[in-house]
Protein backbone atom coordinates (compact mmCIF):
# COMPACT_ATOMS: atom_id res chain seq x y z
CA UNK A 1 0.00 0.00 0.00
CA UNK A 2 0.93 3.75 -1.10
CA UNK A 3 0.07 6.31 1.48
CA UNK A 4 -0.37 9.87 -0.79
CA UNK A 5 1.53 12.53 1.38
CA UNK A 6 -1.04 14.50 2.52
CA UNK A 7 -0.77 18.74 1.74
CA UNK A 8 0.85 20.50 4.90
CA UNK A 9 1.16 24.35 4.82
CA UNK A 10 1.62 25.78 8.55
CA UNK A 11 3.24 28.70 10.38
CA UNK A 12 5.79 27.77 12.70
CA UNK A 13 6.90 31.00 13.53
CA UNK A 14 6.03 34.87 13.31
CA UNK A 15 9.31 37.47 14.09
CA UNK A 16 10.35 40.87 13.49
CA UNK A 17 14.13 39.90 11.84
CA UNK A 18 14.63 43.51 11.73
CA UNK A 19 13.35 47.04 12.38
CA UNK A 20 14.56 50.28 12.42
CA UNK A 21 13.50 54.47 11.92
CA UNK A 22 15.51 57.11 11.29
CA UNK A 23 14.08 60.64 12.00
CA UNK A 24 17.69 63.07 10.11
CA UNK A 25 15.72 66.36 10.95
CA UNK A 26 14.51 66.43 14.32
CA UNK A 27 13.38 68.47 16.30
CA UNK A 28 12.64 70.80 13.62
CA UNK A 29 10.83 68.23 11.59
CA UNK A 30 7.94 68.23 13.97
CA UNK A 31 7.28 72.12 13.94
CA UNK A 32 6.04 71.61 10.17
CA UNK A 33 2.93 72.37 9.28
CA UNK A 34 2.49 70.77 5.75
CA UNK A 35 1.43 67.13 5.42
CA UNK A 36 4.12 65.10 4.62
CA UNK A 37 3.90 63.13 1.36
CA UNK A 38 4.90 59.09 1.65
CA UNK A 39 6.40 56.40 -0.31
CA UNK A 40 5.95 52.93 0.22
CA UNK A 41 8.58 50.03 -1.28
CA UNK A 42 7.99 46.56 -0.36
CA UNK A 43 10.18 43.25 -0.65
CA UNK A 44 10.01 39.61 -0.03
CA UNK A 45 12.27 36.94 -0.06
CA UNK A 46 11.83 33.45 0.61
CA UNK A 47 14.91 30.91 1.58
CA UNK A 48 14.82 26.95 2.22
CA UNK A 49 15.99 26.59 5.84
CA UNK A 50 15.21 22.81 6.12
CA UNK A 51 13.63 20.27 4.29
CA UNK A 52 10.11 21.31 3.52
CA UNK A 53 11.05 24.72 5.84
CA UNK A 54 11.66 27.97 4.93
CA UNK A 55 11.75 31.57 6.13
CA UNK A 56 10.10 34.26 4.10
CA UNK A 57 11.09 37.71 4.85
CA UNK A 58 8.47 40.57 4.09
CA UNK A 59 10.52 44.11 4.30
CA UNK A 60 8.55 47.33 4.17
CA UNK A 61 9.95 50.96 3.98
CA UNK A 62 7.97 53.52 4.59
CA UNK A 63 9.47 57.36 3.71
CA UNK A 64 8.31 60.53 4.32
CA UNK A 65 9.25 63.70 3.07
CA UNK A 66 8.05 67.64 3.17
CA UNK A 67 9.46 68.79 0.24
CA UNK A 68 13.55 67.78 0.15
CA UNK A 69 13.80 67.08 3.84
CA UNK A 70 13.09 63.61 5.20
CA UNK A 71 10.80 63.60 8.41
CA UNK A 72 11.09 59.84 8.82
CA UNK A 73 12.60 56.77 7.41
CA UNK A 74 10.61 53.36 8.98
CA UNK A 75 11.75 50.00 7.77
CA UNK A 76 10.55 46.76 9.37
CA UNK A 77 11.34 43.35 7.87
CA UNK A 78 8.81 41.02 8.74
CA UNK A 79 9.28 36.83 8.66
CA UNK A 80 7.46 33.95 8.86
CA UNK A 81 8.85 30.07 9.16
CA UNK A 82 6.85 27.99 7.48
CA UNK A 83 6.29 24.84 6.38
CA UNK A 84 5.24 23.23 3.10
CA UNK A 85 5.11 19.49 2.25
CA UNK A 86 3.56 17.33 -0.02
CA UNK A 87 3.27 20.25 -2.59
CA UNK A 88 4.39 19.83 -6.11
CA UNK A 89 7.72 21.97 -6.45
CA UNK A 90 6.36 23.81 -8.83
CA UNK A 91 3.21 25.21 -6.56
CA UNK A 92 6.21 26.11 -3.84
CA UNK A 93 7.35 29.34 -5.48
CA UNK A 94 3.67 30.66 -5.53
CA UNK A 95 2.89 29.85 -2.21
CA UNK A 96 6.16 31.10 -0.77
CA UNK A 97 5.72 34.26 -3.02
CA UNK A 98 2.25 35.06 -1.89
CA UNK A 99 0.40 33.15 0.53
CA UNK A 100 2.95 33.67 2.79
CA UNK A 101 3.36 37.41 2.61
CA UNK A 102 -0.18 37.61 2.99
CA UNK A 103 0.22 36.11 6.25
CA UNK A 104 2.92 38.36 6.81
CA UNK A 105 1.25 41.58 5.72
CA UNK A 106 -0.96 42.64 8.14
CA UNK A 107 1.93 41.69 11.17
CA UNK A 108 4.19 44.41 9.02
CA UNK A 109 1.64 47.16 8.81
CA UNK A 110 1.06 46.94 12.38
CA UNK A 111 4.75 46.86 13.10
CA UNK A 112 5.00 50.15 11.00
CA UNK A 113 2.47 51.97 12.44
CA UNK A 114 2.94 51.34 15.67
CA UNK A 115 7.30 52.38 15.45
CA UNK A 116 6.12 55.57 13.49
CA UNK A 117 3.60 56.37 16.28
CA UNK A 118 5.95 55.90 18.95
CA UNK A 119 8.32 58.21 17.63
CA UNK A 120 5.88 61.05 17.97
CA UNK A 121 4.72 60.66 14.17
CA UNK A 122 1.14 60.99 13.01
CA UNK A 123 -0.18 56.70 12.49
CA UNK A 124 1.04 55.64 8.98
CA UNK A 125 -1.47 52.96 7.94
CA UNK A 126 -0.27 51.01 4.78
CA UNK A 127 -2.93 50.19 2.26
CA UNK A 128 -3.13 46.40 1.29
CA UNK A 129 -0.68 44.75 -1.03
CA UNK A 130 -2.35 42.62 -4.15
CA UNK A 131 1.21 39.92 -3.70
CA UNK A 132 -0.37 37.54 -6.48
CA UNK A 133 -0.03 40.86 -8.77
CA UNK A 134 3.35 41.76 -7.56
CA UNK A 135 4.41 38.11 -8.07
CA UNK A 136 2.62 37.63 -11.46
CA UNK A 137 4.65 40.90 -12.75
CA UNK A 138 7.44 39.60 -11.71
CA UNK A 139 7.67 36.47 -13.50
CA UNK A 140 6.64 38.32 -16.93
CA UNK A 141 9.36 40.76 -16.18
CA UNK A 142 11.90 37.83 -15.88
CA UNK A 143 10.42 36.09 -18.90
CA UNK A 144 10.50 39.37 -21.04
CA UNK A 145 7.38 39.73 -21.97
CA UNK A 146 4.35 42.15 -21.39
CA UNK A 147 1.59 42.02 -18.22
CA UNK A 148 -1.76 39.74 -19.97
CA UNK A 149 -4.77 39.45 -18.85
CA UNK A 150 -5.69 35.71 -17.45
CA UNK A 151 -7.52 33.59 -19.01
CA UNK A 152 -10.49 32.72 -18.08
Amino acid sequence: MSEQQQPVFSIEKIYVKDISLESPNSPHCFLERDPAQIEVQIATTGTGVGDGTFEVVLTVTVTAKIGDKTQFLAEAAQAGIFVIQGIPNEEIEPIVAVACPNILFPYARETISDVVNRAGFPQVLLAPVNFENIYRQRLEAEQGRPAEAPIQ
